[in-house]
């Protein structure tokens, strides 16, 4: 008989266990060691007590993991993963649990729930459809191998540990997703190595990687400053400070085509494309 119930008393050894089986045959790679996994929930703002779990006697066969922030201005959930185990999918396990996410959401007073689909998953995209979600923004995933990439730093670039968020967001063409956002990031400061370059005595650009997966959360160069090295001077330091051979940056808005184009002309790839969801509460 299968149960569902919030995940607060789950440790993340039954968390982990269950992700890794229900992402086996994922589209996109999803094999994270614990300490990834873990690293992944702190920085998308994970909040067991309205995240939902379907077990069957204590094992946990499905999820919906759930992160918790106030989104300009709203209190927003965000799904960090849903997923099934192999043995237990086309039984409605997902919309069971939907069902009781909606409730715990309302009666915890949530204004909205955000997540991102890959976009050719059709069956997700149609439940997602089905339960009210409706397309936000379309976001492109690249990546680029460390060995392929070929290094120009036209501009001396600095590390900080000190970074002038107010300042740095004039330098964004769009809104970064809620795990590139600058909450995803301070969750998590210690992983990020911050670049910047300075030109006529000012911040002029900035890029911040995980030192340890290759993630870039986020690169932006200030408008008037565009066109003269200094994106390609950052992106160059940043791959030289991580430890990983692979480089990914998720989910750049379709919108900022100056973005794609500058990623595509250094040699990135793009991967799959994403479908951001927002369902309104109540």
């Amino acid at each position: 008989m299968l149960a569902y119930r919030t995940l607060n008393n789950a440790s993340i050894e039954t968390l982990h266990e269950a992700f890794q089986n229900a992402f086996s045959d994922y589209q996109v790679e999803m094999n994270l060691p614990i300490e990834t996994f873990k690293q992944m929930l702190q920085r998308r703002g994970y909040a067991p007590e309205i995240s939902i779990g379907t077990f069957i006697d204590d094992r946990l066969v499905g999820f919906v993991l759930n992160g918790l922030r106030n989104l300009n201005g709203k209190t927003t959930v965000y799904d960090i993963g849903t997923g099934v185990i192999i043995d237990y999918r086309r039984q409605g396990v997902t919309s069971n649990m939907l069902l009781n996410v909606k409730e715990v959401l309302k009666q915890n007073q949530i204004e909205q729930y955000l997540l991102e689909v890959i976009q050719s998953n059709t069956s997700a995209l149609q439940l997602y459809k089905k339960e009210g979600f409706k397309i936000r923004r379309n976001f492109s995933c690249f990546k680029i191998d460390k060995n392929s990439y070929a290094p120009v730093k036209n501009h001396k670039v600095k590390h900080t540990d000190q970074m002038a968020w107010e300042q740095l967001r004039e330098f964004w063409d769009f809104e970064p997703s809620w795990q590139n956002s600058i909450d995803s990031v301070n969750a998590v400061s210690k992983e990020f190595l911050y670049s910047i370059v300075h030109y006529d005595n000012t911040i002029a650009g900035y890029g911040i990687i995980n030192k340890r997966t290759g993630d870039i959360p986020q690169i932006a160069v200030k408008k008037v400053y565009r066109g003269k090295g200094i994106g390609r001077s950052i992106v160059t330091d940043l791959i030289e400070n991580t430890e990983s051979q692979k480089i990914n940056t998720l989910n750049v808005d379709d919108e900022s085509k100056c973005m794609k184009d500058f990623l595509i002309k250094l040699g990135f790839e793009p991967t799959v494309s994403q479908y951001e969801m927002l369902l309104h509460i109540g």
